[in-house]
């Protein structure tokens, strides 16, 4: 019985320490692989604006190899609803509306697509298992 009641209790704590960071905003963007540069400086000044605004940022991430046209934002929130609080924050903040004008003068961005995920338990920052070889 003693078992059951520790693995009831690790589940349990699993659970409160998802509800930290609930869903996940992935943002897949198609980028003109000759505007990289400027991309990244738009990336990292989202860097300042998401926290801010509410939002936990998860990361930016450039191409490195393979297609060199794709780029990656992740934002988590604690809930859709938290999302729309963050959504209305980055319309009223001058820096966020600076640097979606940036983006939209440069022509940078050529498309963007929106998902929502949530984590599977257990699956999340789990670090490699593997021993270095001496």
């Amino acid at each position: 019985m003693q078992r059951r009641s520790s693995l009831f209790g690790r589940a349990s704590a699993r659970r409160r320490e998802r509800t930290i960071m609930m869903i996940s905003c992935v943002i897949r963007y198609q980028i003109d692989p000759f505007q990289r540069d400027a991309f990244a400086r738009y990336a990292e000044n989202w860097g300042r604006i998401i926290p801010r605004c509410g939002g936990h940022l998860i990361g930016y991430f450039l191409p490195h190899e393979g297609t060199n046209d794709v780029a990656w934002g992740l934002i988590a929130f604690d809930s859709l609803e938290s999302y729309e609080v963050y959504r209305a924050r980055l319309q009223s903040d001058p820096e966020a509306r600076e640097n979606f004008a940036m983006a939209q003068t440069l022509r940078l961005i050529l498309r963007e697509e929106r998902n929502f995920v949530e984590v599977v338990d257990g699956t999340f920052g789990r670090p490699s298992t593997l021993r270095p070889s001496a």
